[in-house]
């Protein structure tokens, strides 16, 4: 059944009212009809975006100058697995996915062969780095609507159009607690909360890296930001219609690092840095993986010097891409932190 006929059909059964949170999830990860969980090209020039590790392996050498030490590898949400295929090459240490789209595990398998293995769930102890890159903004966000005739949650109804209604329990409480001027329209990632508390809790020892592009809550919440973060990205044009092909193109909204990090503490973490994509990549020496290269043989040097300019201009993904840790207090400090940390802002 098409994405479109399946999520009107819940609408239905429903009432004529589901939460955008749910509304993303089916067009995102439902088995059969979700964005992710398709057999479409999503990565890449062919597809609709293009991810850090798509780039070239820039950013998984210099990662791994990161990750060395750490007896364990658990990447969550490894995509095509260029990250994967890159740092097992680089590291010497086990080497595990968790992936929830059945489609991409078997694209992660043919191309890593024995030198990663899958989870079907996270383990309840896990001792090593965790890394998430680019999960959390395609994780399922409520909608809020903040009027002067109260707080609204808004949702999807029958014709896959908004439809507020008054917003309850848990996320009545979260939006209370965040200050914006009326009238005002976000995101608040509640499900991104619980997970990050989930994977703090199992943490026995060890760090956890999240690498997406977002901002501290004061920044998220901004006046100037009215209408939220969401955002919709099909064949590498973005727009902000998530109904216009649910089940045929990627639904994000930008990550609130504070929110994650509040949530990591009450999962018993503590933070360990928080920085931009940029500064990380620098503390963490991609100079020096560039100086490896070749600079005499543009052929060689110059895709390698396009992906630098990608990952570190503040006009690509340099400043808008953050890097989050939490962890084990026995994990600090972390090289990816040593200058330029912005932990205060959180």
């Amino acid at each position: 059944m098409p994405a479109r006929s399946r999520i009107v059909q819940e609408i239905a059964a429903a009432g004529g009212w589901i939460p955008f949170a749910r509304y993303m999830q089916l067009a995102l990860h439902e088995p059969g009809i979700g964005y992710y969980a398709s057999g479409a090209r999503k990565f890449g020039a062919g597809g609709d975006f293009v991810t850090a590790p798509e780039l070239g392996s820039l950013f998984g050498r210099t990662l791994a100058r990161q990750l060395r030490g750490f007896e364990r590898i658990v990447e969550v949400g490894a995509g095509t697995g260029a990250l994967a295929d890159v740092l097992t090459r680089e590291l010497d240490c086990e080497y595990w996915i968790l992936e929830t789209s059945a489609e991409l595990r078997g694209r992660q398998r043919e191309r890593l062969g024995d030198r990663a293995r899958h989870l079907e769930r996270l383990p309840e102890q896990v001792r090593g780095a965790v890394i998430a890159n680019e999960v959390v903004d395609a994780t399922p966000v409520h909608m809020v609507h903040w009027t002067a005739y109260g707080i609204l949650e808004r949702g999807v109804d029958g014709g896959l159009a908004w439809a507020d209604r008054p917003a309850t329990g848990e996320l009545l409480g979260a939006a209370e607690r965040i200050a914006v001027p009326v009238p005002y329209v976000s995101e608040i990632g509640l499900l991104a909360r619980a997970w990050m508390r989930t994977l703090a809790q199992s943490l026995e020892r060890g760090a956890i890296f999240v690498i997406d592009y977002g901002f501290p809550a004061r920044e998220y919440y901004h006046p100037q930001r009215a209408s939220g973060t969401l955002m919709c990205h099909y064949q590498h044009r973005a727009h902000a219609d998530p109904f216009a092909r649910p089940g045929d193109e990627d639904i994000t909204a930008h990550v609130d690092f504070s929110a994650l990090a509040d949530a990591a503490r009450a999962g018993g973490a503590e933070v360990l840095g928080f920085t931009s994509q940029a500064q990380f990549l620098v503390n963490c020496g991609i100079t020096d993986v560039l100086a490896q290269a070749n600079a005499e043989n543009a052929l060689h040097y110059a895709p390698i010097a396009a992906q630098a300019q990608k990952l570190l201009s503040p006009a690509e993904m340099g400043e808008l891409f953050k890097v989050l840790a939490v962890g084990t207090a026995d994990c600090a400090p972390l090289i990816g932190f040593k200058d330029g940390d912005r932990s205060a802002s959180l």
